[in-house]
């Protein structure tokens, strides 16, 4: 596949946030996901980690991101740069929608919780 509608971000059982996948194994990836999420005002993803890297690219909003117990604003023209194992939980801290498309080393994307138990996710990775 080379040229593919992107699906605007739908609601999920993770509450405040939006999702959609719009590159990964389904699109003919080997190793590399493409997601765009969005993240209600005062809406934040659960604490996690993943086994590959991850790249956040802020697009719209004021977010946070939590990693090592110390937070780290962001928000548009800006990348959060998650190194594959590393701990973290973003934030939407404004009063608009948090837009980030997030970028990983990997597809499927594993996620794992806090305390090791994989965390199954309601949408396709």
């Amino acid at each position: 596949m080379y040229v593919i509608e992107q699906p605007a971000p739908v609601d999920t059982p993770i509450p405040g946030v939006r999702h959609a996948t719009w590159g990964g194994r389904a699109e003919g990836l080997t190793a590399l996901s493409l997601w765009r999420q969005s993240l209600v005002p005062g809406g934040a993803t659960p604490p996690h980690s993943h086994p590959c890297d991850e790249a956040v690219l802020c697009l719209a909003g004021q977010g946070e991101v939590e990693i090592e117990g110390q937070r780290h604003a962001f928000g548009p023209g800006q990348t959060v740069v998650l190194p594959a194992g590393v701990l973290h939980q973003i934030f939407n801290t404004g009063d608009a929608t948090l837009e980030c498309t997030a970028v990983f080393s990997a597809t499927p994307v594993p996620v794992t919780l806090p305390d090791g138990s994989p965390l199954e996710l309601p949408w396709r990775t």
